[in-house]
């Protein structure tokens, strides 16, 4: 429904798109069946005469969502341009396609305004760079053209936490962007969730409100800076997801919850909503690495999302990156620690970043433990405990760390 507040509204959005300037670009992530493409037809039916131009990716080899978007009446057969992506994913295979339609679209200087639908399985980081940078082997330069305005996730509140505790894989489900794709379902939702501007919560006319209040807390913990709205069959405002000017790489980048908490001055915990809560464990003494396969082996089920870095005695030189999300745990090196690389390297970056000498240890250097647990009813202490009996001994730390068996992931990297 038409109103003096949305048209003014979609006034604003085209004042912001002069053909003079970079067009607007608006990219929807969001997992198979969230409703990106209800969101789409609903916002094209609603935008009060402003020309879009509309780029949808599916990884089928027939574009099932571009159909729906021709039969939901929401372009102008006559102005507007619908451009299918197939048989491909626009983060990956299809990278170079989306930079050409892109440039080509914005040039043809006829449009106020992009939207990008991703497939289903895409992951939004990459396709936000596309539009950051310039392909020198292409020649292009998206920038100079367009704009990235907006990052929009959709959230499927009825399906969500089946998802998220499926333990399903995307080849299980039989959508795999290619042959090696071996994500699990989990890591992409949380890829799409920690990396946007605008949160949609769809579908939320089918779910209690103390449940969907429940997962509203839950998504503002795993990301803090994103505007979240609730919708209802798709239907959202066009301005809460079109002329925003939200974007912007590095802080997008950085606005995941659990890099909030790692760059949070002090750790002290934040009053609970729902129960939901968070905290740093940070000790500076190594694991031992067998007491932490055991712990990790019977992950705390009220731990939703964790994330850090570990050091692990038999792999010194090394700090083991841990991300895990619902039942997916990852685990391997993620990198040298400064202590461990040559004088004259170590010297040079601890010169250019002086706030690393004043963390730094007299014996250990910059090795440490530092993971962001993130969960629902979390009994910090318990899990302190439980993390601080994996470290080693005063006895073990004057051992050969090497003599220690280690079965955790990816150690013949190291």
């Amino acid at each position: 429904m038409r109103t003096l507040e949305s048209e003014h509204q979609m006034e604003k959005i085209k004042d912001h798109a002069p053909h003079t300037k970079p067009i607007p670009v608006t990219v929807l992530s969001g997992y198979l069946g969230a409703g990106k493409t209800t969101i789409l037809n609903h916002v094209l039916n609603n935008r009060q005469g402003l020309r879009v131009a509309v780029i949808v990716n599916d990884l089928s080899e027939v574009n099932i969502d571009a159909e729906l978007i021709r039969d939901g009446g929401g372009l102008s057969r006559t102005t507007e341009t619908l451009v299918e992506m197939s048989n491909g994913c626009i983060c990956c295979t299809l990278r170079e396609d989306l930079l050409r339609e892109t440039q080509r679209l914005a040039m043809e200087g006829r449009f106020d305004y992009i939207l990008i639908e991703s497939t289903g399985v895409g992951e939004p980081v990459p396709v936000a760079q596309t539009f950051t940078y310039v392909d020198e082997e292409l020649g292009i330069d998206l920038s100079a053209v367009c704009r990235l305005d907006t990052m929009v996730t959709v959230v499927d509140a009825y399906r969500f936490w089946h998802d998220f505790a499926s333990g399903e894989t995307l080849m299980d489900r039989s959508q795999e962007a290619h042959e090696h794709d071996t994500r699990e379902v989990v890591d992409l939702l949380i890829d799409q969730i920690e990396f946007c501007d605008v949160l949609v919560l769809n579908k939320c006319d089918l779910v209690g409100e103390a449940e969907l209040a429940h997962l509203e807390g839950v998504l503002r913990k795993l990301q803090p800076r994103a505007r979240l709205i609730r919708a209802e069959s798709g239907k959202v405002n066009p301005s809460d997801i079109m002329g925003t000017s939200l974007f912007d790489f590095e802080t997008a980048s950085a606005s995941a919850g659990w890099q909030r908490e790692l760059d949070k001055p002090s750790h002290t915990p934040e009053t609970e909503e729902y129960g939901i809560g968070s905290f740093v464990y940070e000790r500076v003494r190594p694991f031992h690495p067998s007491r932490l396969m055991d712990w990790m082996s019977s992950w705390p089920e009220e731990v939703v999302r964790a994330k850090g870095i570990m050091w692990l005695a038999t792999r010194n030189d090394f700090g083991q990156s841990i991300s895990q999300a619902g039942p997916s745990i990852q685990f391997g090196p993620s990198g040298y620690w400064v202590a461990a690389l040559p004088e004259a390297e170590k010297n040079e970056i601890l010169s250019e970043e002086p706030e690393l000498r004043e963390v730094w240890h007299p014996r250990h250097g910059d090795r440490i433990n530092k993971v962001v647990f993130i969960g629902i009813e979390l009994d910090r202490q318990r899990l302190t405990d439980s993390l601080d009996a994996c470290l080693l001994t005063e006895e073990e730390m004057a051992l050969d760390w090497q003599s220690f068996e280690d079965d955790l992931p990816n150690a013949e990297a190291v």
